[in-house]
């Protein structure tokens, strides 16, 4: 049998370098959560599930401990020694703490919870190479939320007509258009005509508004090297912004991304697509809160994070301001759930709320995120009575009275009144 004593620290008091993760775990019949606790570090470090001949007593440095362990709830914290990973690569180190152990046996549910990573790792990585007060210097929006919206149909249209669209947005009134997760470089609408003639778009609406504006072309590629094509391509062209699909790019992708913008200066925006499929069940798999704190590390600029309201699932408003803390806070403390992070002078996130939204959830989602964050509304717009460009007024009106304090209802725009009389005002988390 393996040696459990080597994983079982209970009163262990980690170093400042060691890699803290929280865990829910909830053990298969018949386990204890203590050994279930034990298999999970076991397996995520240097163990097996047996003895092994060919263990050395020098390999007994990389061990992961079990330091802390809830029995009511099911709440197990676990360090793991800096020494073990390779700091720069986000690859080997989820490879460890969140690689094999959710099949196994020994669990019916596991969650990675939180993670806080030491100053080996954070000073390791390039970090936002924009952050919210570029972006915010890039716009020329010092203060108020952003808007932004989706170009919908998410996929379908002719670059003519996307490019009409965003168009349409822009002069309505928003700050940002983007692509959606599933158009990249379809026939229908080939990327580097879709960008060029977009932007094309984006130089009239300016100078149209007298206001910067901007768009995000989705990256996303078969390939990392079309992936870098696609950034160059934008940044030839004018652009000052891509997206990429973050969860389905992978980390090599995003890392190499990274690597190659500190010579484009591009504001990197993250969706994150797929995410759900391991973020959504709170029993297993592995929180947003997670997938945060690497995005950033990473270096992305804004990163989709939940809206609190709309058509996604989210797991409750406290479990998305945590997300948005993990992205905009230098030092973020510690909970009942969560382990804290300290970033070490990281640039921030600009955290983007999106999903079902429509002009009536402006001020909910203000209340809760504050002014740092970019409201992302597609059908909310798009959907309106009246068109694109009177959806993207209201979204804008509406803005306007949250942030001037006035009454929604009373506020003179027919286009937001519209808006509010098909959707209605949602005051709280539904």
């Amino acid at each position: 049998m393996k040696d459990e004593s080597l994983y079982l620290k209970i009163g262990y008091q980690p170093k400042k370098s060691d890699v803290i993760c929280r865990w829910y775990i909830e053990p298969a019949e018949g386990m204890t959560l203590e050994d279930a606790a034990a298999n999970t570090v076991t397996e995520s470090s240097i163990g097996t599930w047996t003895s092994i001949t060919t263990a050395k007593k020098y390999t007994q440095r990389l061990a992961a401990k079990v330091y802390s362990i809830d029995e009511k709830t099911g709440i197990v914290d676990t360090a793991y020694p800096v020494e073990a990973y390779d700091p720069y690569d986000i690859s080997c180190i989820l490879a460890s703490i969140a690689g094999n152990i959710f099949g196994m046996k020994s669990v019916n549910n596991l969650r990675l919870m939180d993670v806080r990573l030491p100053k080996e790792i954070v000073n390791a990585h390039y970090g936002p190479a924009v952050g919210i007060k570029g972006i915010r210097k890039l716009v020329e929006v010092p203060k108020r939320p952003l808007i932004g919206t989706i170009v919908k149909p998410k996929m379908g249209l002719n670059t003519k007509d996307h490019a009409q669209v965003a168009y349409d947005a822009w002069v309505g009134g928003v700050d940002i258009v983007k692509d959606d997760e599933n158009l990249t470089g379809q026939a229908f609408n080939p990327f580097d005509k879709r960008v060029k003639e977009t932007l094309k778009k984006r130089d009239r609406a300016e100078r149209k508004t007298g206001e910067r504006k901007m768009y995000m072309a989705n990256i996303t590629a078969a390939t990392t090297e079309e992936i870098i094509r696609r950034a160059e391509y934008v940044h030839k062209l004018g652009g000052e912004y891509i997206m990429i699909d973050v969860c389905i790019a992978g980390w090599p992708a995003l890392q190499s991304l990274r690597e190659h913008n500190e010579d484009l200066g591009l504001v990197l925006h993250a969706h994150r697509a797929m995410h759900a499929a391991y973020t959504r069940n709170e029993k297993h798999g592995i929180s947003m809160l997670v997938l945060s704190k690497f995005l950033r590390l990473c270096g992305l600029d804004q990163l989709h994070i939940g809206s609190m309201v709309g058509k996604m699932v989210d797991a409750g408003p406290q479990s998305v301001l945590r997300s948005r803390d993990a992205l905009v806070l230098d030092d973020v403390a510690s909970d009942e759930f969560a382990v804290g992070q300290k970033w070490y002078g990281t640039k921030p996130v600009f955290p983007v709320a999106s999903g079902g939204l429509h002009p009536g959830h402006l001020p909910y989602v203000v209340r809760g995120f504050g002014n740092d964050v970019i409201i992302q509304m597609g059908g909310g717009i798009h959907g309106h009575p009246k068109g694109t460009i009177a959806g993207a007024k209201a979204a804008r009106d509406m803005l306007n009275a949250v942030v001037e304090g006035v009454p929604p209802r009373e506020y003179k725009s027919k286009e937001l009144q519209q808006a509010l009389k098909t959707w209605g005002i949602v005051e709280d988390h539904t």
